[in-house]
């Protein structure tokens, strides 16, 4: 049966990856990102047949948000599951030396724009005709363990498993379930740096093992295609041999 689904940050990378695969099953993908040419892109791209509205949305704007959820409504009635997938690492400069509105513009988007996703999808999921729907917020080893100089990343990304469990309580008595998915060294263009070497916790610079995005899918499809009364509240996936476990 098929599904309707929102994916913000669907316009490249992990987003993209998993929308052309919800369409290549004929879901109905809501494709939300600030860039609307990379979300047609991706739209393109996918050889399914699933129907697709892409709106352009700033996760850090509340009206925008309101307007995206409202959007997928007016389309597609129905909301099943949201992936809340949007969110920017910032540089990586010295925690001393680090610009106060560079962390508020990670904090703003990985944290905040996460929970302005999260509260409208419960607004329209406990009032729609089948109350409840499932909610995946993408989290990262960085919810876990840091890299050097990633401050504003690593504390936003340690809030959303915060964020996913007190979501994930709340949501109960709406048949909401709420999960989180750490993935680690997935080869998108955002781990391109990853094949060339990054700085480890001893200062040396090397060169990290990664994975295909195609394994990252293949576990949200998973998650997605779950009945309300079965979650998995939390999902690590990531390249066997990454500096995750031992990390430092």
């Amino acid at each position: 049966m098929s599904k309707t689904i929102i994916v913000t940050g669907a316009g490249s990378g992990i987003g993209r990856d998993y929308a052309m695969a919800l369409l290549n099953r004929n879901d109905s993908v809501v494709l939300a990102g600030r860039r609307m040419e990379s979300l047609e892109e991706t739209v393109a791209l996918a050889e399914g047949q699933g129907k697709s509205l892409c709106v352009s949305t700033d996760v850090c704007d509340k009206s925008s948000v309101q307007e995206l959820f409202a959007k997928a409504a007016d389309t597609f009635g129905q909301l099943d599951v949201v992936f809340n997938n949007a969110g920017i690492s910032g540089r990586g400069v010295l925690l001393e030396d680090m610009d106060l509105e560079d962390w508020k513009r990670v904090v703003d988007t990985n944290l905040t724009g996460m929970f302005l996703c999260i509260q409208e999808s419960f607004k329209l999921m406990k009032h729609q005709e089948s109350m409840g729907g499932r909610i995946i917020n993408n989290g990262s080893i960085s919810a876990h363990v840091p890299r050097p100089n990633s401050a504003p990343y690593t504390s936003t990304k340690h809030a959303v498993s915060g964020l996913t469990k007190s979501a994930g309580l709340d949501g109960r008595k709406y048949n909401i379930a709420v999960s989180q998915i750490d993935i680690g060294n997935a080869l998108t263009p955002m781990a391109k740096p990853m094949t060339r070497g990054v700085p480890q916790a001893d200062g040396e610079i090397r060169v990290e093992p990664t994975m295909d995005v195609s394994h990252v899918t293949d576990l949200l499809l998973y998650m997605t295609d779950l009945p309300l009364g079965v979650n998995v509240p939390f999902a690590t996936v990531m390249a066997t041999a990454m500096p995750y476990i031992g990390r430092g």
